[in-house]
């Protein structure tokens, strides 16, 4: 949990000082979106729910929830996320994992958007502790805060000595540190009602 809050601090340091220094050479109008291409830039939580769709053993074995920090840059999500790889805790821990977890937006339609996530990661204290991750989503915006989404992908462990692959499917739940009265949320607005 210490090497979570760790990464987690300089992730929020490096952006809060990269969007100063942008925001000193140039003249931007809001401080979450930037001069060039007007690309929203604002924080993320996310609510993770995870099934394994084709591991042996019951409810616990199969459940692996997560929750993931991150900051959106236009169509690109950059995240940290930790979590359990199941319910289940033996003697010695080897279900926790930490894991960054790029996300790009592929497809934008209305309320409706599809994102392809590749991520890599570690588990704790396990024999196949390198995770690497490959995921695809299907996302609805309740609203301009709020958005669902179903995901399907594929996470791989990888040891010294052996390796698995395992399928999964769940649902996110997502909330956008998004400022009240900004432009990004107004420009969020058009575009869940827009049918361009």
């Amino acid at each position: 949990m210490k090497i979570l809050f760790t990464l987690w601090i300089i992730l929020t340091t490096f952006c809060a000082f990269a969007q100063h220094k942008a925001a000193g050479k140039d003249t931007v109008i809001q401080k979450d979106t930037s001069k060039e291409n007007k690309e929203p830039r604002y924080f993320y939580v996310s609510g993770n729910t995870n099934v394994f769709v084709n591991t042996r053993g019951g409810a616990a074995k199969r459940f692996s929830p997560s929750v993931e920090f991150g900051r959106t840059y236009g169509i690109f999500d950059i995240g940290l996320a930790t979590g359990r790889v199941n319910s289940i805790s033996p003697g010695n821990d080897t279900t926790r994992f930490i894991e960054f977890r790029p996300t790009i937006n592929v497809f934008s339609k209305g309320r409706f958007a599809e994102a392809l996530c590749l991520g890599g990661g570690y588990v704790f204290k396990a024999k196949q502790g390198l995770m690497t991750e490959v995921c695809n989503s299907i996302n609805f915006n309740i609203t301009e805060i709020w958005a669902i989404a179903v995901v399907e992908g594929y996470y791989y462990f990888d040891g010294t000595n052996n390796s698995r692959g395992t399928q999964f499917m769940g649902f996110n739940l997502t909330y956008n540190f998004l400022q009240k009265h900004s432009v990004n949320i107004n420009r969020k607005k058009k575009a869940l009602v827009s049918d361009n």
